[in-house]
C-alpha cells in the first residue's frame, strides 16, 4: 500500500514547516521566578487559595507548562485575619489520621485557628495543588505568615491586591 498523500513536508515544502507555530514547553530550569506578596486579611479562604495555587503552578504566565514547575514564589501575610463565610468557624472540621487503628482525629476551624493561624490557609492552598512530587515542589514556594512581618524583603516581592480582583 502506498504512503498517505498530503501529509508532511513533501507537499508543502520545508519553508512552510519552518513558519508554523510551535508549542512552547519550557523546563523548570528555564522558568523565570518572581516573588509575589499577598495580604490575606478579610479575604475568603477559598478565593485566596485558588488565586495563590494558580500563581504557584505558573498558570498566570504565558510560559505555563503542566509537567514543569514554572510558578512564582508567594508570600502570604496576615493569614490570621483570613475570613471564613457562614458558620464555617464552628462547623468546618479538619481530619487527619495518626496511622494507628482507630486513629482518626478531628479539629474545628476555630480551634485550628487558635492553635496555628497559618494552618487554614496552608491546608487550603495545598489541597488545590497537584498530588505527587511536582505538587510537593510547588508547595515549597509558599510562605505563610500570621502577621504582617516577613523575612523576604530582600527578594523585593511585588504586591498583588486580591481585594480588587474579588
Amino acid at each position: 500500500m502506498a504512503p498517505l498523500q498530503g501529509t508532511g513536508p513533501s507537499i508543502f515544502g520545508q519553508a512552510y514547516w519552518d513558519k508554523t507555530m510551535k508549542t512552547l514547553s519550557i523546563s523548570t530550569e528555564q522558568a523565570e521566578r518572581n516573588w509575589v506578596i499577598v495580604d490575606a486579611s478579610d479575604i475568603a479562604v477559598g478565593r485566596l487559595a485558588t488565586r495563590v495555587a494558580a500563581i504557584l503552578r505558573g498558570k498566570n504566565k504565558p510560559t505555563y507548562t503542566p509537567h514543569a514547575d514554572t510558578g512564582d514564589f508567594v508570600v502570604i501575610v496576615n493569614a490570621a485575619n483570613v475570613a471564613l463565610t457562614g458558620k464555617k468557624w464552628a462547623d468546618k472540621v479538619y481530619y487527619h489520621h495518626t496511622g494507628y487503628m482507630g486513629g482518626i482525629k478531628s479539629i474545628t476551624a476555630e480551634k485550628l485557628h487558635e492553635k496555628d493561624p497559618t494552618a487554614i490557609v496552608t491546608k487550603a492552598v495545598k489541597g488545590m495543588l497537584p498530588r505527587g512530587p511536582l505538587g510537593r515542589k510547588m508547595f515549597l514556594k509558599l510562605k505563610v505568615y500570621a502577621g504582617s512581618d516577613h523575612p523576604h524583603a530582600a527578594q523585593k516581592p511585588s504586591e498583588l491586591d486580591l481585594k480588587s480582583l474579588t
